[in-house]
């Protein structure tokens, strides 16, 4: 059966951002996606690298991406991993103030429009304690994130805590090899020098997010079993696919 099509449009930062044939093999869990979703679901991802609520919403590319919906769309809200950073005005939103009433203006457009807002705290970033535990990252920004769920009547995933426990089964090892943007020097052209990195992903860890994501989503009715394929596959991290530009480009400076 055919489901209905729509768009489900992505706004958040680096973690769920597209990334382009340059920077390969980063990825984002929004590039990831369409792995996951049947092709009557088109993905529009707006999230842009290092944007937290205030500069997306200060930048325009948040009333960029609301335009974008339509009735019986989806709108995937993802912030937090730049919303703490006191240090930079253009991007600090306490989560107690600020942080909440730019998830609300979100929610509500989103509302407007007669799209459905979901809510998705923060993926984890790669963080153990000395007993190779998982540890959470992201202060009180998961918590503020569902509670303004609860206040709003949006759905909400709470990726935070899906992710943490992902990260603990996984450990320190296999989250470096599996999932994060971890290369050694040499391999990759893009990166001649090596990174680590305990933020971002490399194409097969955006898959892993994705997955979960889609999971949670389909495990809360938010997609129907119509909507989705094979989340029990072996997906490749070359289907994720890098464009020559950052598909979000178009949306202004961030």
């Amino acid at each position: 059966m055919t489901g209905q099509p729509r768009s489900l449009v992505v706004v958040g930062d680096s973690t769920a951002a597209t990334y382009a044939a340059d920077e390969a093999p980063q990825a984002g869990w929004g590039q990831a996606l369409p792995s996951f979703l049947r092709p009557h679901l088109t993905v529009r991802n707006t999230a842009w690298p290092g944007a937290s609520t205030k500069s997306f919403l200060d930048s325009g590319r948040g009333a960029a991406a609301l335009d974008l919906l339509r009735p019986s769309d989806l709108l995937l809200v993802s912030f937090g991993h730049n919303d703490h950073k006191a240090f930079d005005p253009a991007r600090y939103a306490p989560a107690d103030t600020d942080y909440r009433h730019n998830l609300r203006l979100l929610v509500d457009g989103a509302q407007r429009r007669g799209a459905r807002p979901v809510l998705v705290t923060s993926v984890e970033r790669r963080v153990f304690d000395e007993r190779g535990r998982a540890g959470t990252s992201h202060g009180p920004y998961p918590a503020a994130m569902m509670e303004v769920a609860a206040a709003t009547g949006a759905s909400a995933v709470d990726l935070a805590r899906i992710s943490r426990a992902r990260w603990d089964r996984l450990g320190p090892e296999r989250t470096a090899r599996e999932v994060f943007l971890w290369l050694a020097p040499g391999e990759s052209p893009n990166h001649p020098e090596g990174v680590r990195d305990d933020t971002h992903f490399t194409g097969s860890g955006a898959v892993v997010v994705a997955r979960m994501l889609v999971s949670a989503l389909r495990r809360l009715g938010v997609l129907s079993e119509e909507d989705v394929r094979g989340l029990d596959r072996e997906v490749e991290a070359g289907e994720v696919g890098w464009p020559e530009v950052r598909p979000a480009a178009a949306l202004g400076a961030g």
